[in-house]
């Protein structure tokens, strides 16, 4: 599965996908980058006279590149008869070291921590344009087979 097949299978669309592109993708890990635009919907209001990505669409964007898009590699084989696998996020645990400001690309780096009985738990790393670590933590996932038609 290409990297282009599983971006088009992200269960996300605008205003909030939050991958742009994934430059590497195995069982073990994905690594994938983001750039926030200075006209996103969450910068309004959210510090009115400096603007910074919330922790929240941070962590998200963790979790879609991290997690959800290695599910989705990991169930290559169902995905390939059409069976798409059921994703929801079960927990998180990250730690927020630097801001992000609007129009910053940010690179996102998963590590696979273990898959079984349906559960994948990733650590998962985000830095900015400067190789320096914006966050980082554990964020898990349950992600279902699909059903036989």
């Amino acid at each position: 599965m290409t990297t282009k097949e599983i971006l088009s299978l992200l269960p996300y669309s605008h205003p909030f996908l939050f991958v742009d592109e994934l430059h590497d993708v195995s069982e073990n890990g994905v690594i994938g980058s983001y750039t926030y635009k200075t006209d996103e919907y969450f910068y309004q209001g959210h510090f009115k006279d400096l603007p910074v990505t919330p922790g929240v669409i941070l962590t998200e964007t963790m979790a879609q590149i991290g997690v959800v898009s290695l599910g989705i590699y990991l169930y290559k084989d169902e995905i390939a008869k059409s069976q798409m696998p059921e994703i929801a996020l079960t927990s998180i645990e990250v730690n927020f070291f630097a801001a992000v400001f609007p129009g910053e690309k940010v690179k996102v780096t998963s590590h696979k921590k273990y898959f079984r009985f349906g559960k994948l738990s990733c650590n998962v790393e985000m830095r900015n344009n400067k190789d320096k670590i914006v966050c980082s933590g554990n964020i898990s996932g349950v992600i279902k087979k699909p059903k036989n038609e």
